[in-house]
């Protein structure tokens, strides 16, 4: 265990995972607030077919190169799910569960003829579905890390303006900040960071990196600055916690133990958040209902006035 914790290459994928649970969180917030949580799931699913799409034609396991195959086919995803949305009566949530499910198909079928082929093994394609952070090199750390401080440090400038993009799109648009830009950037750094994570969480659960931490973060405050930040901080602590657990076990996938971290915190807060968390709210309506009872009630008896 000293050895694992040791390791220079386990400290570096340890760090990056932790960026990307921060990028995660920090994105999420934005997806809770658009009401378009699902749309992480989708997006995620449909990046399986150009992760293996990408490998078919390079035949080289450059996480690079998937990236980019795993983002175009996301994208594909994003804006096939606009384009049913706005061109037939199909609802979003819809929508997005068609693509979802189509896109997801697709990849595990080409998953399957690259492995009858008997390179799909050797690549490790497999561990794309439910993630292996143990199995990153350094060149695919660095690749992570980069691409999600990227994606931190948007978000972290342009702060005001994201604020403005999704409680007040009116004001937005009378100081000249352009909706549609603010939507395509949002939807690429959704992408973006989805695909920077699929290797480590895969792409199965990396929707729960993105939709589980801004929903804990939730219980504990109203404020919006705040919740972007405590979202950051459980995405961070999930991803931590989730690879430190794998790295003890052999060939134990990372984003399953990523899930069930999240899901504590998650539970912590569900239970325990000051804002409307059930201990929380229970002991707020007793402390309230014994108010109440020694209103009516009081402890001395109250004369009647004479008559």
């Amino acid at each position: 265990m000293l050895n694992i914790l040791q390791s220079s290459n386990f400290q570096w994928v340890l760090v990056s995972v932790v960026l990307l649970g921060m990028a995660a969180g920090l994105i999420g917030c934005l997806a809770y607030w658009k009401r378009q949580s699902l749309m992480s799931d989708a997006i995620s699913h449909a990046a399986l077919p150009g992760v293996v799409l990408s490998f078919m034609i390079f035949q080289e396991k450059n996480l690079l190169l998937l990236i980019i195959g795993a983002g175009i086919s996301g994208l594909v995803g994003a804006l096939l799910i606009q384009m049913i949305k706005s061109m037939t009566r199909i609802s979003e949530d819809t929508a997005m569960g068609l693509i979802l499910a189509v896109f997801f198909g697709g990849g595990i079928m080409l998953l399957t003829m690259v492995n009858r082929s008997g390179s799909g093994n050797q690549a490790g394609l497999d561990q794309f579905i439910f993630g292996q952070a143990a199995s990153m090199v350094r060149q695919d750390v660095l690749v992570m890390s980069t691409l999600a401080i990227f994606v931190i440090l948007v978000i972290f400038i342009g702060f005001k303006e994201w604020k403005l993009y999704l409680f007040d799109p009116s004001f937005a648009k009378g100081i000249g900040l352009s909706l549609k830009s603010m939507n395509i950037l949002y939807l690429i750094l959704l992408v973006l960071t989805i695909v920077i994570g699929i290797q480590a969480v895969g792409v199965i659960l990396m929707s729960a990196l993105l939709i589980i931490p801004p929903v804990s973060a939730r219980y504990w405050t109203h404020s919006f600055k705040v919740m972007m930040w405590l979202s950051a901080l459980f995405g961070a602590s999930a991803g931590a916690i989730g690879t430190l657990i794998s790295a003890f076990g052999s060939g134990w996938p990372t984003g399953p133990f990523i899930v069930v971290a999240s899901s504590v915190l998650f539970l912590v807060s569900l239970l325990f958040g000051v804002k409307k968390g059930i201990v929380i709210e229970y002991i707020m309506l007793r402390k309230q209902k014994k108010k109440v009872d020694q209103d009516w009630n009081p402890p001395f008896p109250v004369k009647e006035m004479d008559r």
